[in-house]
């Protein structure tokens, strides 16, 4: 019974970081840079949070090869 709770919370979690991904616009179009496609994700991992006023935004760098 625990585990099924468990399972459902984590569910709704990443179902509120869904909606708020697109009520900011981040499906509207396919991610163009690497950092679109960090920030989307870190916004469907914050999950709730984003209506506590958490507005993740993620850059990345891409290794460079060495020389």
């Amino acid at each position: 019974m625990g585990s099924r709770v468990v399972s459902i919370v984590i569910l709704v979690w990443f179902v509120a970081g869904l909606v708020a991904a697109g009520q900011r616009g981040y499906f509207n179009e396919p991610p163009a840079q690497c950092s679109h496609v960090t920030t989307l994700a870190v916004t469907v991992l914050a999950g709730p949070l984003n209506y506590l006023g958490m507005n993740p935004k993620m850059g990345c760098t891409l290794p460079q090869p060495s020389n």
